[in-house]
């Protein structure tokens, strides 16, 4: 079987597509099957290809992540590998800043949410210099003028 051994591991970008891989040979030739464990294949995502030797995932997301698994049977028996698959993501906004307008001595809200794997980190600036958050104030999701 291809790939080698029970196990192996595939890092991907969030966004693009993954291929996952499993080639078998025995007589009779094996039906392959592909599982992910703990749950079902990504819904509307996957397509299976090349006879089912391989599994296609489009637009990989954090929720793709997991242990994936192929099942290669004839009637003499069966044979199992599995891929454990990591989604990493660069940063990407859940909400942008937007800009502010304010009147002098009106309050404003700004809000900035971002995700990414690593998790990003979030750090607000006036004109270049770190702005000093108040003690226990979440400073990671909303900065308030």
């Amino acid at each position: 079987m291809y790939p080698y051994g029970t196990s192996s591991s595939q890092m991907v970008l969030r966004g693009v597509d993954l291929l996952l891989e499993c080639i078998a040979s025995g007589v009779p030739a094996p039906d392959i099957m592909w599982y992910k464990k703990g749950g079902e294949l990504p819904v509307g995502k996957t397509k299976l290809e090349n006879f089912n030797k391989a599994l296609r995932i489009s637009n990989v997301s954090e929720e793709d992540s997991g242990e994936y698994f192929c099942l290669a049977s004839n009637k003499m028996g069966s044979i199992r590998h599995t891929i454990s698959v990591r989604v990493k993501a660069a940063p990407y906004w859940l909400d942008e800043p937007e800009n502010l307008i304010l009147a002098p001595g009106e309050d404003g809200r700004l809000v900035c949410r971002a995700n990414g794997n690593p998790k990003p980190s979030i750090q607000w600036l006036v004109n270049g210099e770190p702005i000093e958050g108040e003690p226990g104030r979440d400073w990671d999701s909303f900065c308030k003028i």
